[in-house]
């Protein structure tokens, strides 16, 4: 049976790769996004499965917004994934206002405003997914903020796993580490993964020199969360790139 999928950040890098897995699975995919032009381009990849609707998730009436257009299409959902992510590798001495500010209220107090709209037109059995990051137990430098607001992510969802038992609504975190379109390919990089690139390029730690994995292995990844049997629940899951083999 086909699904309603939100997902947030879905413009490019591991959103656009889930959108297109679960549409070439049967699923009706929301593609939530700052750029109205990047999620339109996403829409049209896949047809009439999507739906893209202009949604800032750190802004809480343009969650409200965003979710009163879904509603119009998709009065029900099954599946939230909070995958929308502000990462900039800085040092908290050095990062402005804005990049400090951008980094909670982006990775931690967004999804909290996209999921208390999603909770109550979830049917049940739904599933809320947030995107986290390996870099949570790393030390990178530059890291920091991203990292604790990863962190308090986390935190978020093992408390909603908790109180959205009763409604039979799942909440898993995922720790996924660096992801490219690409295995391999550092050449035709997209213009945000290129950023981050060479920011950490600039911080001591290029990385080209660690394993990655594909947006696409990832999104097939949580295909298969989504698809677990009804008895099995999974608070949190951790992904990590294979290194490759000799």
């Amino acid at each position: 049976m086909s699904k309603a999928i939100v997902i947030t950040g879905a413009g490019s890098g591991l959103g656009r790769g889930m959108a297109l897995r679960f549409a070439s699975d049967g699923d009706s995919v929301v593609l939530l996004g700052r750029t109205q032009e990047k999620i339109d381009g996403v829409a049209r990849e896949i047809g009439k499965q999507s739906m893209a609707v202009c949604c800032d998730v750190c802004s809480a009436d343009s969650v409200g917004a965003a979710f009163a257009r879904i509603a119009e299409r998709f009065p029900k959902i099954d599946v939230l994934i909070n995958n929308a992510a502000f990462v900039h590798r800085v040092t908290c001495e050095e990062a402005s206002d804005e990049q400090i500010s951008a980094s909670f209220a982006t990775n931690t107090i967004g999804p909290a405003y996209c999921a208390r709209a999603a909770i109550p037109v979830m049917n049940p059995g739904g599933y809320i997914i947030n995107i986290s990051s390996g870099a949570v137990d790393n030390n990178y430098p530059g890291y920091a903020l991203y990292a604790a607001s990863k962190a308090g992510l986390e935190r978020l969802s093992l408390g909603l796993y908790e109180e959205l038992q009763p409604k039979d609504i799942c909440v898993t975190y995922v720790r996924c580490g660096q992801m490219v379109e690409k295995v391999g390919d550092w050449d035709n990089l997209d213009p945000e993964t290129r950023r981050m690139m060479e920011e950490a390029i600039r911080m001591g730690q290029d990385p080209r020199q660690r394993p990655s994995s594909s947006f696409a292995s990832v999104a097939g990844a949580m295909r298969n969360l989504i698809d677990l049997p009804p008895d099995l629940r999974m608070p949190a899951v951790a992904l990590k790139p294979r290194k490759p083999l000799d």
